[in-house]
């Protein structure tokens, strides 16, 4: 196993076989979210976008809950909005763009994301893993956008990417009420990909799907990515036409051929593994 040179205070971080596993691990304080696990969170995903080295990403929690959300303690100290003015009330689009950024990086990053959801996912909870590939949950687990309650709109992603997720009147009916939407009925919504007895075998089971990508060509799997996405945000002829490119741009003979031989083997395959990023003012 490798572990990461990050030293996170709000998860643990490891790598084994491409697989990076983050864990929520402040279980005393239900996984709360404040500008600490936010930075953590951005480093730790620019790392794991930069380095090429884990092919997947896992993400579990501890305790009760998976996160009960943004720790409303924050909300009177560091991020408190200024609605006195126009030029404080205009300076909130930039804080939410920089919070939402953190979480669209799951959704950009070079890598499928899977989610492993125990017990509440509650307000930002549900910002962060609507942003994910695939999400798994127990019977305990329970969604809620929690915002309303608060008297707030839902800022950070939940309303943009669960309406792509689930539908439209039933994410009308939770953001408007702010009710729990039960496991069992975000396994019929589609929300939720399996709903496994046991936390522990909830991220057996997540990690045991992590291994299975992580076998594939890297390339061809951040291929796949990005053209669900786009097909997603696009209509199907501009879709095509981006698949035409994107499949041009990254096809292997040699990966190809050594999936099949691999397969006929009954073995793993060998692949390479996506290149390191480095910024433009990291060179020279």
């Amino acid at each position: 196993m490798t572990t990461t040179t990050l030293s996170p205070t709000c998860f643990t971080l490891s790598t084994s076989n491409h697989v990076a596993h983050l864990v929520l691990n402040k279980p005393e304080a239900m996984n709360t979210m404040h500008p600490t696990f936010w930075r953590e969170l951005d480093a730790v995903l620019t790392q794991l976008h930069k380095s090429g080295d884990a092919r997947v990403l896992v993400i579990s929690s501890t305790g009760k809950h998976f996160s009960a959300g943004m720790a409303l303690d924050i909300f009177a100290g560091a991020i408190k909005m200024d609605d006195q003015s126009p030029e404080g009330r205009a300076a909130i689009f930039d804080v939410l763009t920089d919070m939402q950024a953190t979480f669209t990086k799951l959704e950009t990053l070079r890598m499928p994301v899977i989610a492993a959801i125990q017990g509440g996912c509650i307000g930002a909870g549900v910002d962060m893993v609507s942003a994910c590939c695939i999400r798994y949950a127990t019977p305990q687990t329970f969604f809620c956008i929690q915002e309303i309650n608060i008297g707030m709109v839902a800022d950070v992603g939940t309303l943009q990417r669960l309406p792509k997720l689930i539908p439209l009147a039933v994410v009308k009916e939770l953001a408007y009420t702010g009710r729990r939407l039960p496991a069992d009925r975000a396994l019929q919504y589609g929300l939720v990909n399996a709903i496994f007895d046991t936390p522990e075998a909830m991220v057996e089971a997540a990690l045991q799907c992590a291994a299975e990508i992580a076998a594939k060509p890297p390339v061809a799997i951040w291929g796949t990515k990005q053209a669900i996405h786009y097909a997603r945000d696009h209509s199907v002829d501009d879709a095509l036409k981006q698949m035409g490119w994107l499949q041009g741009a990254i096809w292997s003979n040699r990966h190809v051929m050594e999936a099949v031989v691999a397969m006929k083997g009954k073995r793993a395959g060998e692949f390479p593994a996506l290149q390191p990023l480095r910024a433009f003012s990291e060179l020279g």
